[in-house]
């Protein structure tokens, strides 16, 4: 199918972004060396335009009329003296060395010179000045050009010193530009290569803090606009830091004040006579003391545990007790080795959660945890309960969503267990996702990198 001529802008620019380097270390570097090698093309061609062709032109024009002027002085007294004196009058005057090859004829092939243009010079002078048909070779011998001519004796051969037939300086001044180019090319890339690990260390930096971990050896280097960028991460990662401290401290005191008050009904209602309204009265209490943990579970993010290399079968399985208990049937897939770079305690809780969610759903669950292909750690739980539609999937992990109309009602939750889940799997630096399980149910997917 042709473009039509108003799209194909579009696609040629489409097609000259996909094909510059994605990365800001190649595009300084091709900002930096694209303009210098240009310039030494440019230059280069015009050295060779205006002055190596023209020299070499002239150079040829010179060595193809003083061969014209032996042949044709050879050719007026074709005799060995005449020979022997245009030989010592040429090796003296013109540092040429010319012999005669009594019925030789000119040799078949030719080999081509790497320039081209020096072939091409010499035998456009030659076929100028020569009325018999000639051979030349300037590959065969470094310092000299082998120039042969046909006359009725044989062939007349004549060595010419380089040289004379072309300049021979050209290849150096090209060396000197190739050199100069790549020094160029060394020192950016030096330079910017400097400037690029700054930014990845501060990009490092700043994952690592969205993962919760602390960089402390961190420090603001390079360019000062990348110090600035550096400056304005420490001052929000300082300022988000006492946000959550202030938070879980603000929590734990209302933690421990609703804590006090719930433990004195609990103890009257222990010594309250036994009835209906007394055992509604235990539930009420055992639901709140429930959703004042969730919410703290929540608002806290088990943000202050360190990160550390963890099996994750034995983790599993610890979980999968938890099912087990509340009567649901679970079958647990997972490599003894496999391990990954996690909060324990937080892992364990986000797992717990969609464990849990699963059995309060289902009856049969099955767990499975693998390595992935591109690297991280796959762990998959599988329900058979009735599931949630596809288009309420995200709708799922917003805080205090329960969707009881897709799901049979948790009576004891509060529609966190997801959100802590996700928040959990963010905070490795991973993620939760829902699917259809093959089981009828619902899939839950944690991926954590590796």
């Amino acid at each position: 199918m042709k473009i039509p001529r108003r799209l194909e802008p579009i696609h040629m620019q489409r097609l000259i972004k996909r094909s510059l380097p994605t990365s800001l270390f190649g595009r300084s570097l091709l900002i930096i060396v694209l303009p210098v090698a240009l310039m030494q093309i440019a230059v280069t061609w015009i050295f060779f335009d205006a002055h190596w062709q023209t020299v070499t032109s002239r150079l040829s024009d010179g060595l193809a009329g003083e061969v014209a002027w032996a042949v044709e002085s050879y050719q007026d007294d074709p005799d060995s003296e005449t020979m022997a004196r245009l030989a010592d009058r040429a090796e003296k005057s013109l540092s040429l060395s010319i012999a005669l090859q009594p019925g030789k004829n000119l040799p078949e092939g030719r080999r081509t010179n790497t320039f081209a243009v020096v072939d091409r010079s010499l035998e456009r002078a030659l076929a100028e000045r020569l009325d018999t048909p000639f051979w030349f070779d300037t590959t065969r011998y470094p310092a000299y050009v082998d120039i042969r001519v046909k006359v009725d004796q044989g062939v007349i051969r004549i060595l010419a010193p380089r040289d004379r037939a072309f300049a021979t300086q050209g290849h150096i001044f090209v060396l000197w530009m190739a050199m100069a180019t790549i020094l160029l090319t060394a020192i950016a890339i030096l330079f910017i290569r400097n400037q690029t690990r700054t930014i990845e260390r501060l990009a490092s930096a700043a994952d690592a803090f969205g993962r919760g971990i602390d960089v402390p050896a961190f420090k603001p280097h390079g360019a000062r606009e990348v110090r600035q960028a550096a400056q304005a991460f420490l001052a929000m990662k300082s300022r988000i830091q006492r946000h959550i401290d202030q938070r879980t401290a603000l929590l734990a005191s209302v933690s421990h004040d609703l804590r006090t008050p719930l433990t004195r009904l609990k103890l009257e209602l222990a010594l309250a006579e036994p009835g209906p309204r007394n055992a509604e009265m235990k539930r009420d209490l055992a639901e709140m003391e429930h959703m004042i943990d969730e919410y703290l579970a929540f608002a806290r993010g088990e943000g202050g545990e360190a990160a550390e290399i963890v099996p994750l079968k034995p983790l599993i399985d610890e979980v999968s007790q938890g099912a087990l208990h509340a009567g649901a049937q679970v079958r647990v897939s997972a490599d003894p080795d496999l391990t990954a770079n996690v909060r324990p305690t937080a892992l364990k809780r986000a797992l717990s959660n969609l464990v849990m969610n699963a059995a309060a759903h289902g009856e049969h669950i099955e767990i499975s945890a693998a390595a992935r292909p591109a690297g991280g750690v796959e762990i998959i739980v599988d329900d058979d309960g009735p599931g949630i539609p596809e288009d309420r999937y995200e709708d799922a992990f917003k805080a205090f969503n329960r969707l009881d109309d897709a799901r049979n009602q948790n009576e004891k939750g509060v529609g966190l267990g997801l959100a802590i889940a996700r928040d959990v799997a963010r905070g490795h630096g991973g993620d939760v996702t829902l699917d259809r399980s093959p089981l009828g149910g619902l899939r839950a997917i944690v991926r954590l990198p590796g």
